[in-house]
C-alpha cells in the first residue's frame, strides 16, 4: 500500500499539467466606443495681464503712502508723496533768479534804447559835419554793445526759465499717481524710508488689473511646434477641486528659456477673472487641446503592435494588430487621436473586436483593467490625470 501511494506521487509530480488558470491566460484588449481627447500638457504660472510698478523719479524721503495693499485705485488717483520742500526751494530759487534777470533786462533795455537815440542823431549830424566821425562811431559802438547785453540777458532768462521747468516737473513728481485703473497687488518700499532714483529707480507699489490673468505657460521644444495662436486650452490649480477654466492662447513667445539644459518656450494664455478666483503666482497644470472626437472606437494604447509606415494613409498612423478568436489573424488599424491611456481607431477595427496585446503589453493592461483610475472609455478619457 506505502508503495502504491508513492508511485502516484511521483507519476503526479513528474506529468506536466495542461490546465491554465485565469490568471495565466494573456489578458485581451476591447475596443470599446468612448470620448476620447489628444493634449499637450505643460506647467504655468499665473500673472496679470496688464500691470505697472510704481516707482520714484526723484530722491527724498517717502513721507506717505496714500493706499494699501488691496485697495481699488482710479486713474490719477494720489498713491504717494515724497517730501517736496528740496525741490520747492529750488523753484522759488530759480523764481527769484529770473525776476533778477528781468529787471537788469529792463534797464539793460532802457540803455539800449538811449545809446539807439544817439547813435541816430549823430548820423543826421554827420552829414552836416556836426559831430566828428569818432563821435558818430563811438555810439554806433555804443548801440552795438547795448543790444549784444540785451540778447545775452534774454538767454540767461531762457535758460533759467528751462532750468524752473525742471525743477517744477520734479516738484511735481514728488506727488505720485495712478497711471491706470487698478488694485494695489504689492508695496515695494515703507513710508520714511529714503529713496535714491540717482542711479535706478526705486519702486514703491504695484498696480495690476486683475479682472484677466494671463498664465505663462513653459512648453518643451518638442511639442511647442503643435501649438498655434487660438488654440484651445484649459487648465487647473492647486485646490480648484474639479473647476477647469477654458481659454485660449493668445500668443506664443519667440525666444525660450534654457533651464538645466531643457529648451522651453513661453505660451501666454489670457483668462477671465472677474471672480477673482485666480491670483498671482498660482501653478497651473494646462492642458492644450490639439483634437478631441465624441463616442469613437477607442483600442488601449499598450494593444497596438509596430508601426508600419507603408500604410499610413490621410486617416492617421498605421498599426499591426492581432485579432482574437478563430478568424483573428494580424490586421493593419489606421489610428487617429491618441493619449496615454487610449488610441482613436478610424480603420481595421469594429467596436467589440478584441485584440491581443503584443509581448510586454500584457502586464499593462492588465494593471489598467484592475486599477481603471476615475477616467473609464466611455467617461472621456482623453483627460490625464494629475
Amino acid at each position: 500500500m506505502l508503495l502504491l501511494t508513492t508511485a502516484i506521487a511521483a507519476y503526479r509530480w513528474l506529468t506536466p499539467t495542461n490546465k491554465s488558470t485565469d490568471a495565466d491566460r494573456p489578458a485581451l484588449a476591447t475596443v470599446t466606443l468612448g470620448d476620447i481627447e489628444e493634449t499637450v500638457t505643460a506647467q504655468g504660472k499665473l500673472e496679470p495681464k496688464e500691470y505697472v510698478d510704481v516707482g520714484a523719479q526723484v530722491t527724498g524721503q517717502l513721507q506717505k503712502i496714500q493706499v494699501k495693499i488691496g485697495d481699488n485705485v482710479e486713474a490719477g488717483q494720489l498713491l504717494a508723496q515724497i517730501d517736496p520742500r528740496i525741490y520747492a526751494a529750488r523753484v522759488a530759487a530759480d523764481e527769484a533768479n529770473i525776476k533778477n534777470l528781468q529787471a537788469q533786462l529792463r534797464g539793460q533795455q532802457a540803455q539800449a534804447l538811449f545809446a539807439r537815440q544817439q547813435y541816430e542823431r549823430n548820423r543826421e549830424l554827420l552829414v552836416s559835419h556836426g559831430v566828428s566821425v569818432q563821435d558818430f562811431q563811438n555810439s554806433e559802438f555804443t548801440l552795438k554793445n547795448a543790444d549784444a547785453t540785451v540778447a545775452a540777458l534774454e538767454a540767461q532768462i531762457e535758460q533759467l526759465q528751462s532750468t524752473l521747468n525742471g525743477d517744477k516737473t520734479n516738484l511735481g513728481y514728488t506727488k505720485i499717481y495712478a497711471s491706470m485703473a487698478g488694485t494695489m497687488v504689492d508695496q515695494k518700499a515703507r513710508e520714511g524710508q529714503t529713496l535714491n532714483a540717482n542711479q535706478t529707480t526705486p519702486m514703491i507699489l504695484q498696480l495690476a488689473k486683475l479682472d484677466t490673468m494671463t498664465v505663462r505657460a513653459q512648453v518643451a521644444e518638442a511639442d511647442v511646434m503643435r501649438l498655434h495662436p487660438a488654440m484651445a486650452v484649459y487648465f487647473t490649480t492647486m485646490g480648484s477641486g474639479e473647476r477647469r477654466w477654458q481659454a485660449t492662447v493668445r500668443q506664443i513667445l519667440p525666444t525660450p528659456e534654457v533651464i538645466n539644459n531643457v529648451v522651453l518656450y513661453n505660451v501666454l494664455v489670457d483668462v477671465d477673472n472677474r471672480d477673482r478666483q485666480l491670483m498671482t503666482g498660482m501653478s497651473a497644470q494646462m492642458f492644450f487641446v490639439l483634437g478631441k472626437a465624441e463616442q469613437v472606437p477607442l483600442i488601449p494604447i499598450n494593444a497596438l503592435g509596430a508601426r508600419d509606415r507603408r500604410n499610413d494613409s490621410d486617416l492617421g498612423d498605421a498599426y499591426r494588430v492581432k485579432v482574437a478568436g478563430p478568424d483573428g489573424g494580424e490586421k493593419v488599424v489606421q489610428i487617429g487621436l491618441r493619449n496615454r491611456r487610449f488610441a482613436e481607431v478610424r480603420a481595421g477595427l469594429a467596436v467589440g473586436d478584441r485584440v491581443e496585446p503584443p509581448a510586454g503589453g500584457e502586464d499593462k493592461i492588465k494593471n489598467r483593467r484592475k486599477d481603471p483610475g476615475p477616467l473609464g472609455p466611455n467617461a472621456a478619457p482623453g483627460v490625464p490625470r494629475l
